[in-house]
């Protein structure tokens, strides 16, 4: 591979697995719904 294209995959690669932090610090951080809300799922 080229120089060009290594660091394209580099520069894609770390905004892919970067998003995907940020996603679930952001989610741990400010859930959707409190946890002493979430429903039960016992049938």
């Amino acid at each position: 591979m080229s120089t060009s294209a290594i660091i394209f995959m580099i520069i894609s690669m770390v905004l892919i697995w970067g998003g995907l932090i940020s996603a679930i610090i952001h989610l741990r951080n400010n859930p959707d719904i409190p946890m002493d809300q979430v429903p039960d799922d016992n049938f």
